[in-house]
């Protein structure tokens, strides 16, 4: 099994990237639904502050690795020759991934703040703030689980700093590529 994962920031483009992969007929898996279910089953609303912090209480009683461990069983019940995983924020994730999968391949995104500020603005998912204070917040977060280190690692990077068909081409050229890749 080859395994796709995209590492971003917060509004990157990782959602865009998982829905292009979609399309093309690979299977997504999204880290942020282990954390979503997790803060549903402990009824908690969406929001960023709960996100957050039920991210960093798995985090810190399971491991830096805990929501990837938590999402191998979802990859492997794909049963699909090539998945991706959306949403990787750290370089224990990486490690895991990579020891776990035997054809793991990271995509990472980039693109700069003041863009990722105003998708955000325009995205209007509930657990967005699109005070550039409180990206920088989200962004700090992120990086202290490694998101830093985990995109140094991405063996390609897709610049989505243009137009969202200059990203869509981008990222479909670069999926063909990788799953055509023995």
């Amino acid at each position: 099994m080859k395994v796709i994962g995209v590492v971003g920031f917060p509004a990157s483009g990782k959602g865009e990237f998982s829905r292009i992969a979609g399309e093309m007929g690979i299977p997504v898996v999204v880290m942020g639904d282990v954390i979503r279910d997790e803060a549903r089953g402990l009824g908690l609303p969406p929001t960023d502050q709960n996100l957050g912090a039920v991210a960093q209480r798995l985090r810190q009683t399971e491991g830096m690795d805990a929501i990837a461990r938590r999402c191998i069983p979802r990859i492997r019940a794909t049963d699909a020759p090539v998945v991706l995983v959306d949403g990787i924020r750290g370089d224990a994730e990486v490690r895991l991934f990579e020891e776990s999968f035997g054809g793991f391949v990271l995509v990472g995104i980039d693109v700069p703040f003041d863009k990722r500020v105003r998708r955000l603005s325009r995205r209007g998912r509930e657990d967005d703030r699109a005070l550039p204070a409180a990206l920088e917040e989200r962004d700090k977060r992120e990086a202290a689980w490694g998101l830093d280190r985990a995109l140094s690692r991405a063996d390609h990077i897709i610049d989505n700093s243009g137009s969202l068909e200059e990203f869509v081409r981008a990222s479909r050229a670069l999926l063909r590529q990788i799953v055509e890749d023995p």
